[in-house]
């Protein structure tokens, strides 16, 4: 009897978004430690730096997704060095804190162009890659935008992510005929690092944290890699009739 391992299949290219911190940096990493060649993509060249030192099978691209020519020279930089896109995930998002009745158009502009344009715009320059491996494209979202909740402070956040869970079941159905799956993880409250570049304090952070874990029924915040694993399974061949789901990884607390 044989036993397949990630040296007995084809190694497989994919795109991380996002990849110089938090879910992103966890999710890279865990590809590259599967047997994948992974392209990592942030504004941030030290911080893309960082998430493939020591870890052979990432390289790094430096761009803005929001830029009008992001979507072709990520595509070009994957498809010039393997010939292949088998796995995009979006994973970089802009998230800033505004109520209702104080939106700033800049403020508003950078989230949905981050969030949301610039995965319409690369998912589009990508499909044919995608077509040719039979790939798989991986929205992460929020577990706070599931079900009927509110997100107060957040609203063009939300938003977003919840256009990004339609546009995972509505890719599901518009791109199975060439062969690609879309598929979508919901986040719970993670320590990505976001509280500090948002610019809180250590205590205000563990504050937050402390709140969230007591309003979770696993009772912690998340880790990045606890959102990877589930990337990295979804995007896997055995994964293959699951198409046009976003999977909660939340510790339970969007049933509560």
């Amino acid at each position: 009897m044989t036993h397949s391992s990630s040296s007995d299949r084809a190694r497989r290219t994919v795109v991380v978004t996002g990849g110089g911190t938090g879910i992103g940096r966890a999710t890279a990493r865990a590809f590259a430690a599967g047997g994948d060649e992974v392209l990592v993509v942030g504004r941030t060249a030290r911080t893309l730096a960082e998430t493939a030192a020591g870890h052979a099978g990432v390289r790094t691209l430096t761009a803005d997704i929001t830029a009008p020519d992001a979507a072709e020279r990520v595509v070009a930089a994957a498809v010039e060095h393997s010939g292949r896109i088998d796995v995009l995930v979006h994973n970089a998002a802009a998230v800033l804190p505004e109520p209702a009745g104080s939106l700033t158009p800049g403020s508003v502009r950078t989230q949905v162009e981050t969030n949301l344009l610039a995965p319409l715009f690369l998912t589009r320059a990508a499909v044919p890659a995608l077509a040719a491996a039979g790939g798989t494209v991986v929205c992460v979202g929020t577990a706070a935008v599931l079900g009927r909740r509110a997100f107060p402070g957040l609203s063009v956040y939300g938003a977003t992510k919840a256009a990004m869970d339609f546009l995972v079941r509505t890719w599901a159905v518009e791109l199975a005929p060439r062969g690609i799956r879309a598929v979508g993880v919901a986040p719970g409250e993670t320590d990505t690092g976001i509280g500090e570049r948002m610019g809180w304090s250590a205590g205000e952070i563990a504050r937050h944290q402390a709140e969230a874990a007591a309003r979770t029924p696993s009772g912690r915040v998340g880790r990045p890699e606890d959102v990877a694993w589930w990337i990295v399974r979804l995007a896997r061949p055995e994964a293959g009739y699951a198409s046009g789901t976003v999977v909660a990884v939340d510790g339970g607390a969007s049933v509560v």
